[in-house]
């Protein structure tokens, strides 16, 4: 009887022994932390495999989460037809503005791009485009000197090859650090445009969420063809200064692209998953060269 209930003492101060190991040492997950994607606007667990081949696009809600420009590069542009332009035109801060060169490395380090916007030329179901992709991940999109010039020198290539131009949005607007300079390159943008369309060259915008500010005032709503998609934040000053200013409720909907394009700001409104067969189409309905 002593040796059992020795046994059982033994049993029990080893059992207690373990339970205190498993407090203090945390036990390895089995399923990794990253293999769900929660939806922002659902809050729906979206297994990470069906996010990446549904588009980035919630299956719940149709929530289109923002995405970067090289997976909008990946997802509209024929493999192997895509070649960059201007890669390794940087941003100098020459006005020497506090805590610029700062914000400029770390969107470098978190993006891997030089700037706001990739530029380049390619083909669409086969169809050769000159085409620009802004990334709201560097900056919030914010167009400076550097995303002017880039912009500029596609739509002159563009002019000057007779090849459409497309080019996706996604911005804040103007970048402040770089003051007047900065609000120029509306002009600057505007005014290339202008010269293509007087030599009859096509120009798609497509819109994508967020689109405001100086982007949205200049090339962003100068498209022969304007598309966005769906519930794409898109305007100039925000909801609270418009408010402000007007002294009125605006409508829960306002400046969303549904609201747009009930109003005749846009020419059509379409989902991720269709978006590559459409400009293919506009493409070739529009003389496109393979």
């Amino acid at each position: 009887m002593e040796n059992l209930f020795k046994k059982r003492q033994e049993r029990i101060a080893l059992f207690k022994k373990m339970q205190g190991k498993n407090k203090s040492t945390p036990i390895k997950k089995e399923i990794p932390e990253n293999i769900f994607k929660s939806c922002d606007k659902c809050n729906y667990s979206i297994p990470y495999m069906e996010l990446i081949e549904n588009k980035y696009v919630c299956p719940r809600c149709f929530n289109h989460f923002t995405i970067s420009a090289n997976e909008r590069i990946r997802q509209i542009i024929d493999v192997g037809s895509f070649e960059e332009f201007d890669s390794a035109l940087k941003t100098f801060n020459k006005d020497k503005f506090i805590g610029y060169d700062e914000k400029l490395n770390k969107s470098m380090e978190s993006t891997g791009l030089n700037e706001a916007v990739i530029t380049g030329f390619g083909k669409i179901n086969g169809y050769k485009c000159a085409i620009g992709v802004m990334d709201s991940r560097f900056m919030m999109g914010s167009m400076g000197s550097v995303v002017g010039e880039k912009i500029t020198r596609l739509i002159e290539f563009s002019d000057r090859k007779g090849l459409p131009l497309i080019i996706f949005c996604a911005s804040g607007g103007a970048r402040m650090q770089e003051g007047i300079v900065s609000l120029m390159q509306m002009v600057k943008t505007s005014a290339a445009l202008k010269r293509l369309d007087e030599n009859g060259g096509l120009y798609i915008s497509v819109i994508t969420n967020p689109t405001t500010g100086g982007v949205s005032a200049s090339f962003a709503m100068l498209g022969d063809i304007i598309i966005a998609e769906p519930d794409a934040l898109i305007g100039f000053a925000g909801r609270r200064v418009i408010e402000k200013t007007i002294n009125e409720v605006l409508p829960v909907e306002f400046q969303k692209s549904e609201f747009l394009m009930e109003k005749g700001f846009l020419d059509m409104i379409v989902e991720r998953k269709n978006l590559k067969d459409i400009l293919g189409s506009l493409l070739r309905i529009h003389g496109g060269n393979r």
